[in-house]
Parts: C-alpha cells; structure tokens; sequence
C-alpha cells in the first residue's frame, strides 16, 4: 500500500511538473510574436458600410416574422 502510494504521488507530481513545462513553452512562444498590422482609413470593406447592417436587419426581421406567423394553428 505504501508503495503504491508512493507512486500515485510520484505520478501527480510528474504530471503537475510536465503541464507547468508545457505551459510555460507556450508563454514563451507568445512572448516572441511579432504582428504589425496597419490600418488604412480608406479600406473598403463591404462589413463596415452601414446600409449593409441595414439590410440585414431587414432580412432578419422579415425572416422572424415569417417564422412567426406560421405557427398558427390550421383547422
């Protein structure tokens, strides 16, 4: 029994010791990580015009409303 529990704790510690390694890699890996990203205010995304929220919104509405009133019950 004692051996046994000798081990189990052997184990724990190992494991505990390996995910504080593996954890610590990949801190590290963030650590260097270089990212310039540059905004220009002239960028034409289709996302970021207003009429395109609009629309959706549009759709959204007509799409529920649909859903809506078919659950009425048919005799």
């Amino acid at each position: 029994m004692k051996q046994f529990l000798y081990k189990s704790i052997f184990l724990k510690k190992f494991l505990a010791l390996s995910t504080l390694f593996f954890i610590q890699s990949f801190i590290w890996a963030q650590e260097k990580l270089d990212v310039n990203i540059s905004v220009d205010d002239k960028s034409n995304n289709w996302y970021a015009q207003p009429w395109v929220w609009v629309a959706a919104g549009a759709v959204f509405i007509i799409i529920i409303v649909g859903l809506l009133r078919g659950r009425g019950s048919k005799e």
